[in-house]
C-alpha cells in the first residue's frame, strides 16, 4: 500500500475513501499517498440519518487543517450506493459503500445458515440502488447431502430470477477463481453475515493480506465479527473489492410502499397483470401476483420476504434474525 502522508497545501484535492477508521477515515489521494480525515461538515443523505456520513468508496474534497491531518469538506455526487437500517428500530441508516460496480453477497447453507429473508432484502436493497448483485455459497466442503439440495435450489431459483450465483469453497479453492472473474476491473462490495467465511475468501483472492478469521459460536451457531470497519483492497489481477463487518440482519430503509414490488423481478414482471395498478399484491381481486403463487410461478420464500419488507413500511419497526 501507499506511504502515509498530509496533504501539502490548502487547495481542496479529490480522493477515494479506502477505510473508515471508527474515528475518521483513510483518503488515497490521485498521487497515490494516503491521508487520515476527518469529516468537517454537516452531510445528509435524502434527509436520512446516517451513521456515517462519509463511505468507502465515495470520493471527496480534501483540505488540509494546517497541523497535518486532512478535512472531509464536500461528498462528491454518488453513483449509487448501498444502505442498510442501522439497527432494531432505529431511525438511523448505514451506507456500507458507495460508487460500486457490483455487491457480492457471501452465504451459506450451514454454520451458520444464512435465512432467505436475509438474501431477499440485500437484493430488493440492490435493485433499489441500481448496483447489480451476485450472491456466493460459500463453505461447500462442509455441506452434507441435504444442504446441497438445499444451496441448489436457491440457486435454481435465483438463477431462473435472474441473478448469478456461485458455489464456492474457500477452504479448498473450489469455484475462487470463478468469484475472482467476476471482481475482475470491478469494485465489488462484500458483505454477509458474521460466519460466513468472507475474510476466509478474500485471503484466497488476495495471498498476502492475511485477514483475521473468525470462529463459529458453538452454542449459536453464529460467526464472530472479525472485520471491524469497512476497507477497500485493492485485486492482484485489477479491481479493488470493499470488506465490510459482518451484519446480523438486514433493515430496509427509505422504501415507498407503493415500489417495494419493483425491487423483486419475477414479482414486477408479472404485476402488469394485476386487476389494479395498485395493487399491493397482499390480498386484492384480480391480483395476478397471487395468482402466480399459486401455480408456483413465484417462490413463497420471496414473497414472504415481499411482505416482511411491507410490514416494516407499514408498522414501522424492524424485526431481528432477518
Amino acid at each position: 500500500m501507499p506511504r502515509e502522508t498530509s496533504l501539502r497545501n490548502s487547495v481542496p484535492l479529490s480522493g477515494l475513501v479506502i477505510k473508515n477508521t471508527g474515528s475518521g477515515y483513510r483518503v488515497q489521494m490521485p498521487d497515490g499517498h494516503l491521508v487520515n480525515c476527518k469529516v468537517k461538515g454537516h452531510f445528509r443523505l435524502k434527509g436520512i440519518r446516517t451513521t456515517n456520513p462519509v463511505a468507502v468508496g465515495d470520493r471527496v474534497e480534501v483540505s488540509e487543517a494546517g497541523d497535518g491531518t486532512g478535512y472531509i469538506t464536500a461528498i462528491e455526487p454518488r453513483a449509487n450506493y448501498i444502505i442498510r437500517r442501522a439497527s432494531n428500530l432505529s431511525k438511523e441508516a448505514h451506507i456500507l459503500a458507495a460508487n460500486i460496480s457490483q455487491a457480492m453477497l457471501i452465504v451459506t447453507v450451514a454454520a451458520p445458515e444464512t435465512s432467505a429473508v436475509f438474501m431477499d432484502r440485500f437484493l430488493a436493497t440492490a435493485e433499489a440502488y441500481s448496483v447489480p448483485a451476485v450472491l456466493v455459497f460459500n463453505k461447500a466442503d462442509i455441506y452434507t447431502p441435504e444442504e446441497r439440495e438445499t444451496a441448489m435450489a436457491y440457486r435454481a431459483m435465483y438463477e431462473e430470477i435472474g441473478y448469478a450465483t456461485l458455489e464456492v469453497s474457500a477452504v479448498t479453492g473450489q469455484g475462487v477463481d470463478c468469484v475472482r472473474a467476476l471482481l475482475s476491473d470491478k469494485i465489488t462490495l462484500l458483505s454477509g453475515n458474521s460466519g460466513v467465511g468472507k475474510s476466509s475468501l478474500i485471503n484466497a483472492l488476495i495471498p498476502g493480506l492475511e485477514l483475521k478469521v473468525g470462529e463459529i459460536s458453538a452454542v449459536h451457531h453464529k460467526g464472530m465479527h472479525t472485520t471491524t470497519f469497512s476497507e477497500m483492497y485493492p485485486l492482484p489481477g485489477g479491481g479493488y473489492i470493499i470488506d465490510t463487518p459482518g451484519i446480523k440482519g438486514f433493515g430496509t430503509i427509505d422504501f415507498n410502499e407503493k415500489e417495494v414490488a419493483h425491487y423483486f423481478p419475477e414479482i414486477f414482471r408479472i404485476s402488469g397483470k394485476c386487476r389494479f395498478a395498485d395493487c399491493t399484491h397482499r390480498n386484492e381481486p384480480g391480483c395476478a401476483v397471487l395468482e402466480a403463487i399459486e401455480r408456483q410461478e413465484i417462490s413463497m420464500t420471496r414473497y414472504a420476504s415481499y411482505l416482511s419488507i411491507l410490514d416494516d413500511i407499514t408498522q414501522g419497526k424492524y424485526r431481528a434474525g432477518y
